[in-house]
């Protein structure tokens, strides 16, 4: 039950992760800091290198969160346990460090006197994607990542080479 609640939260927390402000970057200290969200570092990313962008998107925020939608219909029983499998696939997508490489790339690149500090979003967003780990190692431990029929609910499947023997 933990873990549900865990992954329901993950599905308010991300998206208020992306709008968050990460880091915040000034040419010189003594101006003023321009905040930079995940999305407005995408925004960036489009303007400057599309390729990377659709990348950056596809793996930093489609892919995290069909995981986790994917996970949460399990839990709830509402997509058959078969495709954990793919959402085990899809977490491995889930490559949130290629957003935070090419976030400092765009950061960095053309500014040379630059001031950067990190913002409360960059800790959210880590906590996030810790979170996400956690609960995909959790369920596996459960066996629910590993065996389909025990994340749907259904008994352990009786070990043929001992089987139980009835009193006589």
């Amino acid at each position: 039950m933990t873990l549900r609640i865990l992954n329901l939260a993950l599905l308010v927390l991300f998206p208020i992760a992306w709008f968050a402000p990460l880091l915040r970057a000034a040419m010189l200290p003594i101006f003023g800091l321009n905040e930079i969200s995940i999305i407005s570092g995408l925004q960036s990313l489009w303007g400057t290198d599309v390729f990377l962008a659709l990348v950056v998107t596809a793996f930093a925020i489609f892919a995290p969160y069909l995981k986790t939608i994917g996970l949460a219909l399990v839990q709830f029983r509402l997509l058959d346990a078969r495709t954990l499998p793919w959402l085990s696939y899809l977490g491995k997508l889930a490559m949130a460090d290629i957003f935070l490489i090419a976030l400092y790339v765009v950061v960095v690149k053309g500014v040379s006197r630059t001031h950067v500090e990190g913002a409360w979003g960059l800790y959210l967003f880590t906590a996030c994607v810790l979170a996400s780990i956690a609960i995909s190692i959790a369920m596996a431990r459960q066996g629910g990542l590993s065996d389909p029929r025990r994340a749907a609910g259904a008994p352990p499947p009786e070990d043929i080479r001992h089987p139980k023997t009835q009193g006589h």
